[in-house]
């Protein structure tokens, strides 16, 4: 699989968008959950609303304006694709990193009951912080990392029981 991702705008709008793209813009973090951005001179003040990193799901505020934003990549559309997102979550028993990044929190301490869609960790990755939640009720059996810790893609983050 390629590093390219397809990123729909409220959506209607579609582009291509790449690491190496994200990687030439000039971005400064201001805030938690704010950027400065700076593209062929023009300038945009990003916060980013409300997030869900499994589902690649994201609502942000570009100078002011609110957009529904959906990131998909190669792997999701070959996933569904084969019919393998119907219900694919509830039998996930562990958690792999979807990307490289550093693990900025961990919301979750092993033995504890957790459900779907409930926050599990913070992992910054590609200069924004992703909520990575649990894709199904269950009861936390390991945490592979540490805050702190910089993580490579597929490496375990959260098994469960």
């Amino acid at each position: 699989m390629d590093d390219s991702y397809t990123v729909k705008i409220d959506g209607n709008f579609d582009f291509p968008l790449s690491n190496g793209d994200v990687s030439q813009l000039d971005i400064i973090k201001s805030k938690k959950d704010s950027f400065h951005i700076l593209k062929e001179d023009i300038s945009y003040h990003v916060k980013i609303v409300s997030s869900d990193f499994t589902r690649g799901l994201y609502t942000v505020n570009v100078n002011g304006n609110e957009h529904e934003v959906s990131i998909h990549t190669p792997l999701d559309d070959l996933i569904q694709k084969m019919g393998f997102a119907i219900n694919g979550a509830k039998n996930i028993d562990s958690i792999a990193a979807p990307m490289p990044g550093l693990i900025l929190d961990i919301s979750v301490e092993e033995g504890q009951e957790v459900k779907e869609d409930e926050q599990l960790l913070v992992l910054e990755a590609m200069k924004m912080e992703n909520s990575i939640t649990s894709p199904r009720n269950g009861v936390i059996k390991k945490i592979a990392v540490n805050q702190g810790d910089a993580v490579d893609k597929k490496q375990l983050l959260i098994e469960f029981e």
